[in-house]
């Protein structure tokens, strides 16, 4: 599980994040919804470590124990807990599609070297990108870094997920595919937090949703029980009619 305890962000006197506070099991996708500005992406930048809060706490309980995320390294934990796959996608696009995930996995992980081309392959199959092996990351389309910026964050061995945005330049028929491989990852029992204002993927998840408005979350709903009952969740039904400013 992964604790979130009253956790605060301001930037330039500005409250971005405002005492925020749940818990986020595993096998659960948490989807924090809300327009621009709201706070969802620096939440996902707090829990991967690329921000510090201002107060709060972050723990997650890994190897039958609580640790803090913000201080891995006095806990012996190998600094890849938390995976974030950006929006733009931060690939080496000079660097070959294979290149890419051994790179990361020399520099980041303790991996023997003989492991690294399996685990290349492995997950290059599994994302369909086998054919794509030798080119370099500029000759792929969007959907094709999406899947390569997962096979990436997944050769880390991750047990929390961030994805920002992770439909915001994709057709229906990608968002669909990219939907199902999060879908996946939760079966896998992953911690999953998506930081996005593409209500589709209220349809596409089985998730958690966190209305988000002014760093605040200000309704949460289970996405089939919101589907099944929207006069209940008024908030996250404005917002998704496009009948809120939230």
């Amino acid at each position: 599980m992964l604790k979130i305890q009253n956790l605060s962000k301001s930037f330039n006197n500005k409250i971005v994040l405002d005492n925020i506070s749940l818990e986020i099991e595993k096998g659960e996708i948490a989807l924090f919804l809300g327009q621009s500005g709201v706070g969802k992406s620096t939440l996902l930048r707090v829990l991967n470590n690329l921000e510090s809060a201002d107060s709060g706490k972050i723990t997650l309980e890994y190897d039958n124990k609580y640790i803090d995320l913000k201080n891995t390294k006095a806990n012996n934990i190998a600094g890849n807990i938390v995976g974030m796959i950006f929006q733009q996608f931060n690939l080496f696009e000079n660097m070959s599609v294979e290149k890419n995930i051994s790179f990361v996995l020399e520099k980041s992980a303790k991996k023997n070297h003989k492991e690294i081309p399996k685990i290349v392959h492995h997950l290059l199959s599994q994302y369909g990108l086998s054919d794509k092996a030798k080119l370099p990351v500029s000759k792929l389309s969007g959907g094709q870094k999406q899947r390569l910026a997962i096979a990436r964050t997944l050769s880390l061995d991750p047990q929390v997920i961030c994805f920002d945005e992770p439909t915001s330049a994709l057709d229906p028929k990608l968002t669909n595919f990219i939907a199902s491989n999060i879908e996946e990852l939760k079966e896998q029992n992953y911690i999953i937090a998506i930081a996005t204002h593409d209500v589709v993927l209220i349809e596409r998840l089985s998730c958690t949703i966190y209305l988000m408005q002014n760093g605040k979350v200000i309704e949460k709903a289970k996405s089939w029980e919101y589907l099944a009952h929207k006069d209940k969740y008024p908030l996250i039904e404005k917002f998704v009619t496009g009948r809120s400013d939230t």
